[in-house]
């Protein structure tokens, strides 16, 4: 999803040097996991986007965090500085692709994912377009070309890595494929303007380049893999033996936001959304929302399974970026403090 879960425009080296923080940066953090008397935090500090509504936000909203409440500190537009700042104690949970996660969980960062934060469906997803024009219709056909994302290291390019290896392409081929880094509110321009010959599109900025027209999908994330949950929220080990009862309230209720969405029309959705945002007051624009179709979280009440993990764990091992073996999916996440659907 777009938003807060969206990586920083960065370099590979810059990305993976971001998630490669040490074990002992993460016990230096300044949020304590619980109060001088033992007392459970109840206060969660966390990291919003700008414009938009996170599902936190939206349990807290809907009355699903009870006595749980949201301290904001900022907005982000960095999945792995969110994760980061949650690792270090700056915020109390925070979120990422599930890639992200696992990258910094190598580094034996206390951390684990409780509930899914978004993904890719029908509605929600990201796409590889090229111009109408374009003799590019394979993956074979990628071969010299640049693809313009976000960031590298991250979601879209395990995605081009993953098209382009179904596509039958050696690695010596793939290698030859050259994803870039653009922004995501200039990747429209810069396909249009050829310095790009493929570009991934999300949420707003893809609705608006289709509408104009000359643009067509060469593949979409959901229809390389299906509908699936693509990021986690995660908190550090200590913090959820620590406040156990504030993890359970944070994860059942962000459960039972998601089905919210999931169940309640969009229209009406929309009109939440859009008066969350106005009555917090700070002078963001509510215009985007009206593209808002869904989180994209595939799992009922975002419940997290081995193979939201697996399939990242295998592409980071392939690129060498991590050890084959050295990490479980199963150790990753924990589903036991997310009641929905439970009993």
């Amino acid at each position: 999803m777009p938003t807060a879960f969206a990586p920083r425009p960065t370099s590979r080296r810059q990305f993976l040097a971001l998630l490669g923080i040490s074990a002992a940066a993460v016990s230096c953090g300044t949020a304590t996991a619980t109060g001088g008397s033992g007392k459970q935090i109840t206060s969660l500090k966390y990291q919003g986007a700008v414009g938009a509504v996170t599902l936190p936000e939206l349990a807290a909203d809907l009355g699903y965090l009870g006595d749980v409440t949201l301290d904001w500190v900022g907005n982000t537009i960095s999945g792995p500085q969110d994760i980061q700042s949650a690792a270090t104690g700056q915020t109390h949970f925070g979120s990422a692709f599930n890639g992200a996660v696992i990258k910094l969980a190598s580094t034996k960062a206390p951390i684990k994912a409780v509930v899914a934060s978004y993904g890719s469906d029908q509605h929600s997803y990201g796409g590889y377009y090229v111009l109408e024009d374009s003799p590019i219709r394979s993956a074979r056909d990628l071969i010299g070309k640049k693809v313009g994302m976000n960031t590298l290291g991250a979601h879209y390019q395990a995605l081009l890595d993953i098209y382009l290896s179904r596509g039958g392409l050696s690695k010596a081929e793939a290698d030859k494929v050259e994803p870039l880094v653009v922004p995501p509110v200039n990747t429209e321009q810069s396909l249009r303007q050829r310095t790009i010959e493929v570009g991934v599109l999300t949420g707003v900025l893809r609705d608006k380049a289709l509408a104009a027209g000359g643009i067509r999908p060469l593949f979409t994330d959901v229809e390389l893999l299906g509908p699936f949950s693509a990021g986690t929220y995660i908190m550090t080990e200590r913090f959820i033996k620590q406040n156990p009862d504030t993890v359970r309230t944070f994860a059942t209720g962000v459960a039972k936001a998601i089905e919210w969405s999931r169940t309640t029309p969009r229209e009406e959705v929309i009109a939440r959304m859009t008066e969350i945002v106005k009555k917090r007051g700070r002078n963001e624009d509510t215009s985007t929302l009206q593209y808002w179709h869904s989180y994209g979280i595939a799992e009922a009440g975002g419940r997290i399974s081995d193979k939201e993990f697996q399939l990242w764990l295998d592409w980071l091992g392939e690129r060498g970026d991590i050890k084959p073996g050295q990490l479980k999916a199963a150790d990753l996440y924990t589903n036991e403090f997310n009641g929905y659907g439970k009993g």
